[in-house]
């Protein structure tokens, strides 16, 4: 267990003399490089996504990535008059993860030096430097998992569903409802122990201590009788999120401690974080145990520790970074009508 460095998440390219040769507002004949083509998609084998934040004249530009038959590989791309560091600021935005997990890559000196003044968190990578890219080890995730591979698709259907939810005229609960949504709680087993360990290492935000654990460490804690490990995944009529949440909890014989709770946030708005909170919680009435959380403060996870006190944890004691929460178990726990709960034990599973 320990602090893991940041991997890039998303590559972000400009276009002319970067991602083909030529400038398109003056020669519509430009030229992909197919060097770049393999980056593209090798990164998006490893589970990196790619974006767009270019100056030119957007409807050419896409067409252009139309004709090449490399659009679906951009999220949000940023196309327009506007700097290059306001850009790679709206993709994090957007795709919401820290904007210290982007890299930018640009030809232009000026350019690159105008992000990394206003974004210094962003790796800047000059356009002579993209035959290396693969081999960089920001670019080398620890592990690729089956979801990995599909980490762009899910990000697309996320697009449909804020799509459809901009439009969507009703009550919130009414839209969500509208998904049909299903929640699977069960306690981890070996295939769901690559996209755990990669869990701990990708999310900061919505982590309560920001342990990271390998692999191994992972197994082991599976496999010990002290400790509970559970996944939460998520289904919806737009396709899978796949795991997006781990409970590890250790067991004792009166009393039972959250060392771990973390959530994806590509699911924060779903209200499934509280679905899951819920579930371990009536687990613990269930084996008649008190529950304690830890929690560790860091300049991102504000979020979690809400999370927990609007959950009906209440702070009793602080040992150095480590707060110590404690659920008094009196509150009736319910789950919501517009979440379908599905949990799956080593028995049995029932909905």
């Amino acid at each position: 267990m320990g602090k893991t460095a940041k991997k890039i998440k998303c590559l972000v390219w400009d276009l002319d003399n970067t991602l083909w040769d030529g400038i398109l507002v003056e020669d519509e004949n430009v030229k992909l490089r197919e060097e770049v083509l393999d980056v593209i998609k090798q990164l998006d084998e490893r589970g990196i996504l790619n974006s767009i934040a270019s100056k030119n004249d957007y409807d050419l530009a896409i067409e252009k990535l139309k004709s090449f038959g490399i659009d679906e590989y951009f999220l949000y791309p940023q196309i327009s008059w506007n700097s290059k560091s306001g850009s790679v600021k709206n993709i994090a935005k957007l795709i919401n993860i820290g904007i210290d997990t982007l890299a930018f890559v640009d030809d232009q000196p000026y350019e690159l030096d105008e992000v990394k003044f206003s974004c210094p968190e962003v790796m800047c990578i000059s356009e002579n430097k993209i035959d290396k890219l693969l081999d960089m080890p920001e670019f080398h995730p620890m592990f690729i998992t089956g979801e990995s591979k599909k980490r762009r698709e899910m990000y697309q259907n996320d697009i449909k569903r804020k799509t459809i939810e901009e439009k969507y005229d009703g009550p919130k609960e009414e839209f969500l409802e509208s998904l049909n949504m299903i929640c699977t709680i069960k306690e981890a087993e070996v295939e769901d122990l690559r996209r755990a360990e990669e869990l701990t290492v990708r999310t900061n935000q919505l982590n309560t201590t920001g342990y990271t654990y390998s692999y191994e460490e992972l197994k082991d804690l599976m496999e010990s009788p002290d400790y509970k490990l559970y996944v939460c995944s998520l289904d919806d009529k737009f396709g899978m999120y796949g795991n997006i949440g781990i409970a590890l909890v250790k067991c004792e014989d009166d009393k039972w401690v959250i060392r771990l709770f973390l959530m994806s946030c590509r699911v924060m708005s779903r209200g499934v974080g509280t679905v899951f909170m819920n579930y371990v919680i009536n687990q613990s009435r269930k084996y008649k145990v008190k529950l304690f959380a830890e929690f560790i403060h860091n300049d991102r996870n504000r979020m979690m520790y809400v999370s927990y006190k609007f959950g009906g944890f209440k702070e009793i004691s602080q040992d150095g970074e480590v707060k110590l929460l404690e659920h008094d178990l009196k509150q009736n726990i319910t789950y919501p009508s517009y979440m379908k709960l599905n949990i799956i034990d080593k028995e049995k599973s029932f909905a």
